[in-house]
């Protein structure tokens, strides 16, 4: 599913227009990336949770050269399922 079925499906389902739909999961989807770049949690019961992960610089080696390379720190967005949506799709 993509953002384009996602929103016909909302569509569909409570009757609205698509322009309303588009409206909705735009709405939905940009408070879901202001809250991760601020730095909080986001947390849907039943579904899953949504953090950032932050990872120290390390040193790395390139596989090709072998050279060592200085990585630098990064944060990066982490989806942790729910209980109950891993139990819907592994029965």
């Amino acid at each position: 599913m993509n953002r384009s079925d996602l929103i016909s499906r909302l569509k569909d389902n409570i009757d609205i227009k698509r322009q309303d739909a588009e409206k909705i999961v735009d709405t939905f989807f940009d408070a879901l990336k202001e809250t991760l770049v601020k730095g909080d949690r986001v947390e849907i019961r039943g579904f899953g949770s949504f953090t950032v992960k932050h990872y120290k610089p390390y040193l790395g080696r390139n596989p090709k050269t072998g050279d060592h390379i200085h990585v630098k720190a990064k944060k990066l967005p982490f989806f942790k399922v729910g209980k109950t949506l891993k139990k819907i799709v592994d029965s």
